[in-house]
């Protein structure tokens, strides 16, 4: 196998090239923020959508996702917009999911990811970039606030798995906060 580096385009790259294309079941780059309850880390801000609000332009999720997520957990999170830094969508997430700015904003943990998904039309695994943001509450009791049908301090540890929505468990778990 000859070895690629990330230094990607789209479209057909020619074999002499210093490029690769992007994998062929796609790349996300992802923005998550994690707020702990103060004292107790394993209690962190999570959200249930609610479906009437402008998720797609909130964080690229159509109808399908939306319907996908039911009364699921999920943390503030999406892409990157095109162009757009890590720190940029961290505030913009703050700001729009939360109603926030969690000025300063410590620098994230920054985590990468491959599957396979079984409805994958390419030979290439999926590729997730995870920005990851984590910030103390200190914003008073949490409150539901649209986009959100609920939002709450909770336990991810004592959550069973299947509460959660679209992996957000996962990057849960890779900040060793595993659900139940």
């Amino acid at each position: 196998m000859v070895r690629q580096f990330a230094r990607l385009r789209r479209g057909t790259v020619p074999e002499s090239s210093d490029y690769s294309v992007v994998p062929s079941d796609g790349m996300c780059l992802n923005v998550f923020l994690v707020a702990h309850a103060p004292g107790a880390p394993r209690r962190v801000v999570l959200g249930k959508v609610d479906p009437s609000a402008p998720w797609w332009e909130l964080a690229g999720l159509g109808p399908d996702r939306i319907a996908r997520l039911r009364d699921r957990w999920v943390l503030p999170a999406s892409q990157l917009l095109l162009l757009e830094s890590p720190e940029a969508a961290a505030r913009r997430l703050a700001r729009e999911l939360l109603g926030l700015d969690p000025a300063p904003l410590r620098d994230p943990r920054v985590f990468s990811e491959t599957y396979g998904r079984a409805d994958a039309e390419g030979r290439d695994p999926h590729w997730d970039l995870h920005y990851v943001y984590e910030f103390d509450w200190l914003f008073g009791p949490v409150v539901r606030t649209s986009p959100w049908k609920e939002l709450a301090l909770v336990d991810v540890p004592s959550t069973p798995r299947a509460e959660f929505g679209r992996g957000h468990a996962d990057v849960l778990e890779l900040l060793g906060l595993v659900a139940a």
